[in-house]
């Protein structure tokens, strides 16, 4: 029996209340972490997710996962973007701070589940969050694995250049399109400017290269959103790591929102096996 514990409020770094989820196994044994850091435009309770975190849990792992403080989800209603001056708010530094305070939360001396963990610690990013567990691996000690699901190789590349920069500037904020609900959602351009003061620690590439613990790249070669190139690159930078292509695979391995079935499609539970035996093996 695997128990779950939904909508744990934890304090971040920035006004804004993180919500997380966990997944155990309620026995006398201790498990290794797994902590997944959603993507843009995601949050945790997405499609999937939960029935991913099962699957972990099921083979012996102790897997959180949770929303990024201001990915627009507030905490009464953590599936749903009724926050969008948060999510306009938000930017790479904050989601590198989320991610330390659930870090710091579960390795905590009064962590609640404190009984239920070893001191593995793993990482799992997809997409956008692929590159914040890229960079937190590198420049934290503690974290004995990171994974990449989809994982970009490049933040710089995803900015606006010359006259659309020029009017995101002078505007003050850009509007993007969610094609699931057809939210304009906002992004201020403090979004930008935070990248820019923060380059060289954003730069993914850096971080892949100083990456001295475990390193797992998964990606499907039919991804649209985030060519499968990308993960190639993140292995020429780091060619101690393991890279997994997934045949035809798209960008959430045939997983979408909302999720029916109790049975994953059958690209991700391959993504699953594969980390899980990365994980533990």
């Amino acid at each position: 029996m695997i128990t779950q514990k939904k909508n744990n409020s934890i304090k971040g770094q920035h006004q804004k209340p993180i919500i997380t989820d966990v997944f155990y196994k309620d026995d006398n044994d201790q498990k290794p972490v797994v902590i997944f850091c959603h993507g843009y435009k995601g949050f945790k309770d997405w499609g999937t997710w939960d029935l991913v975190a099962q699957h972990f849990a099921e083979k012996g792992c102790f897997f959180v996962k949770f929303n990024f403080s201001h990915n627009g989800c507030n905490a009464e209603q953590p599936t749903e973007f009724l926050d969008l001056d948060a999510f306009g708010e938000n930017n790479y530094i904050k989601e590198l701070d989320d991610l330390q305070s659930v870090i710091d939360w579960i390795m905590a001396d009064d962590f609640p589940f404190k009984n239920q963990i070893n001191d593995s610690i793993a990482l799992i990013g997809h997409s956008r969050g692929g590159g914040i567990v890229t960079i937190k691996a590198a420049e934290v000690s503690g974290i004995g694995a990171v994974i990449s699901w989809a994982g970009v190789a490049d933040y710089a590349s995803r900015f606006p250049t010359n006259e659309a920069l020029q009017k995101w500037k002078d505007e003050g904020v850009m509007y993007v399109i969610n094609g699931r609900t057809k939210q304009k959602m906002p992004h201020y351009f403090q979004y930008y400017t935070k990248f820019k003061e923060n380059e060289e620690r954003l730069t993914i590439s850096n971080a892949a290269k100083a990456l001295e613990i475990p390193h797992l790249i998964i990606h499907g070669t039919g991804d649209p959103a985030v060519s499968f190139e990308e993960a190639k690159l993140l292995h020429q930078w780091n060619p101690n790591s393991s890279l997994v292509l997934i045949p035809e695979a798209d960008h959430v391995f045939g997983a979408r929102h909302p999720w029916d079935s109790r049975v994953l499609p059958e690209p991700l539970s391959k993504v699953v096996e594969e980390t899980i035996s990365f994980v533990t093996g």
